[in-house]
């Protein structure tokens, strides 16, 4: 669930004083094992440490793998279909144009242009798998992949009986910049009537960016437990009015507490911040410090919401988070997860066999 650009006004983070957890970092401290419910594993894109993201095969290998939650992301097409990808404009570092559609077709090359100016069919005649994908040398490549619909990604989740699986669906509306995807109403429409047609809405949960998003939601499904996604620099702290990422809420009228603002959503039941700054960053890196610290997790806590940051990889990270208590974790490696799960005496997700043919 990377964002598009790196994680801007740091400046803003006196607010965030650096966490006893991140300051104590690289010194040795005791494991501590996360009780209550069970915690949340989930794949990002499918795993796309270990597979190409947001392939079919991808999300099958988690579930195969055993993993709590596929996390996965949407966009609309200009025929209102919803395929499940991260980027709102073609990548050609994923993607790579195999010829027009028809002949003379003026949106060609289609690799660059915004998926909501695009067809399904434009989309599916891209090779989005035609190389491992740069700073993932584990990935398997599955070479000729074209991008699939939410409903492909549903129908195999049921195929494969998965029942325990839940799926964490991104709408990925761009807030900052709306003329870039499928108006919010329609976006939000769209992925609802994907899922409420699939049979298994009661394992979905939906997470976005855009809070107002996730109020649209709220309207068309009251009971859809409903996921706030930040980065700090979202919440624009300091900063005169509302932030367009926040559904008409100034964090300015919550303290600048993502906890409290979010709170402040109907039908949000849990929360998904960035891991720490830099975005990329360790607890081996002397400049990191985590985003998430005991504090929020405690008051996210009080208020019966669950903490599940993104997107980290690195193992003694994702340890020191499970340190404070964290829900579950995001991550484009859940196999990683799974030996620090098992080694801490963790229940492990229950793993799925592939459907017989």
């Amino acid at each position: 669930m990377s964002l598009r650009r790196a994680v801007a006004g740091l400046v803003l983070l006196p607010a965030l004083a650096v966490p006893a957890t991140a300051q104590a970092a690289a010194a040795p401290h005791t494991h501590e094992p996360v009780r209550g419910a069970a915690f949340d594993l989930q794949a990002h894109r499918g795993g796309l440490g270990l597979t190409t993201e947001a392939s079919l095969e991808g999300f099958g290998k988690a579930l195969r793998l055993g993993v709590s939650t596929l996390e996965l992301d949407t966009q609309i097409t200009k025929d209102r279909k919803v395929v499940v990808t991260h980027d709102r404009q073609v990548s050609a570092q994923k993607c790579r144009d195999t010829g027009p559609l028809t002949s003379g077709d003026p949106m060609y090359p289609y690799v660059g242009k915004y998926i909501r100016d695009l067809t399904l069919a434009q989309i599916r005649s891209m090779d989005c798998g035609y190389q491992q994908l740069p700073g993932f040398p584990e990935q398997e490549q599955i070479n000729g992949f074209r991008m699939v619909e939410l409903r492909d990604v549903l129908n195999l989740v049921r195929s494969y009986r998965a029942k325990r699986v839940h799926l964490n669906i991104e709408t990925k509306v761009e807030a900052g910049a709306p003329e870039q995807t499928a108006p919010r109403a329609l976006f939000v429409r769209r992925v609802f009537e994907e899922i409420r047609r699939s049979g298994i809405e009661d394992q979905v949960s939906v997470q976005s960016f855009d809070w107002g998003a996730l109020r649209e939601m709220h309207e068309l499904a009251p009971s859809y437990p409903l996921v706030a996604l930040t980065n700090y620099d979202f919440l624009q702290v300091g900063k005169p009015g509302a932030s367009p990422w926040l559904g008409g809420i100034d964090a300015d009228d919550y303290d600048g507490d993502f906890v409290k603002a979010a709170a402040a959503v109907p039908g949000v039941t849990a929360l998904s911040p960035n891991y720490g700054f830099p975005q990329s960053g360790t607890v081996a890196d002397p400049d990191f410090r985590f985003y998430p610290d005991r504090k929020m997790v405690r008051d996210a806590h009080r208020r019966g919401l669950k903490v599940i940051p993104w997107t980290c990889d690195d193992p003694a990270t994702i340890e020191a988070l499970m340190d404070m208590g964290i829900d579950g974790i995001i991550t484009d490696y859940p196999d990683r997860v799974r030996d620090i799960m098992a080694a801490r005496g963790m229940p492990l997700p229950r793993s799925y066999p592939a459907p017989r043919p």
